[in-house]
């Protein structure tokens, strides 16, 4: 699939969106800090493991996160018996490098390359799934429209990932390159092949329900499920509505896998 020119995003502002900080907290009893190498830099990781056997979770996590805010939720994860490996953005966490949209987008290819290598070396044979919270969501979904040959579901957490709304952010939703951006991206999300879940809080004033009903057109058919959770904004969904966001996910994995 042709690479979208995400860098021009770049240009009008985009990258100022980024609030990157730097954690090198020790990880906690069974995880594992690991590196990325992309292009002449490293991205940090941080892998939790509940059982080799289990299906495990690349994830990309939101703007002004780190891996290493995971800790206390990777519990959660392997309550439902998932895996979970959590990848920083440029400049953020342990990683070096300074974000921008470009690298955001594009660093995914081989992040995904790594992380079945790594499962690979390892003997982890179960389904893997790719997830995106927030900003993360750009990230996910270029996996599972250009890199989704091994994985088996894709969960987009409180994100959109409309680059028209980016666009409009920036003050540039009438140019007309960033438009033609804007519609090579939809054409790529309507292009996903893999099973989606959407999980979105019904009160999220940061990326509005309307982006979320905007994503679930854009999939179709392929669309599993969208869970709204009642109540919860932007960055209390998790907490507001735990089991029915943990059920839905051990529901998609459950399905996709043994699709």
């Amino acid at each position: 699939m042709d690479t979208l020119d995400y860098g021009y995003l770049d240009t009008l502002g985009a990258g100022m969106m980024f609030f990157p900080r730097q954690d090198r907290r020790a990880p906690p009893a069974g995880a594992e800090d690991l590196y990325v190498p992309v292009d002449d830099i490293e991205l940090g990781a941080r892998f939790y493991v509940g059982d080799a056997a289990h299906p495990t979770l690349l994830y990309f996590h939101g703007n002004g996160e780190v891996a290493a805010d995971h800790d206390d939720i990777a519990p959660m994860y392997h309550t439902i018996g998932l895996n979970l490996l959590v990848v920083d953005f440029r400049g953020y966490g342990r990683s070096n490098g300074s974000p921008s949209f470009r690298t955001l987008v594009e660093d995914s290819g081989p992040v995904t390359h790594w992380f079945h290598a790594l499962l690979d070396e390892r003997g982890f044979a179960a389904p893997r799934f790719v997830m995106g919270r927030s900003l993360g969501a750009y990230p996910a979904l270029e996996v599972a429209a250009c890199h989704s040959d091994r994985m088996d579901g894709v969960i987009i957490e409180s994100g959109g990932a409309s680059v028209h709304r980016l666009a409009q952010r920036v003050g540039a939703e009438e140019d007309p390159r960033a438009l033609d951006i804007a519609r090579q991206h939809d054409a790529r999300i309507r292009g996903i092949e893999l099973p989606v879940l959407i999980i979105h809080g019904e009160a999220d004033d940061l990326v509005p329900m309307s982006q979320a009903r905007r994503l679930e057109e854009l999939l179709g058919p392929q669309m599993s499920e969208l869970l709204v959770i009642p109540f919860a904004g932007h960055n209390d969904l998790l907490w507001v509505g735990a089991e029915a966001y943990f059920e839905a996910i051990a529901r998609h994995i459950d399905l996709a896998g043994n699709r």
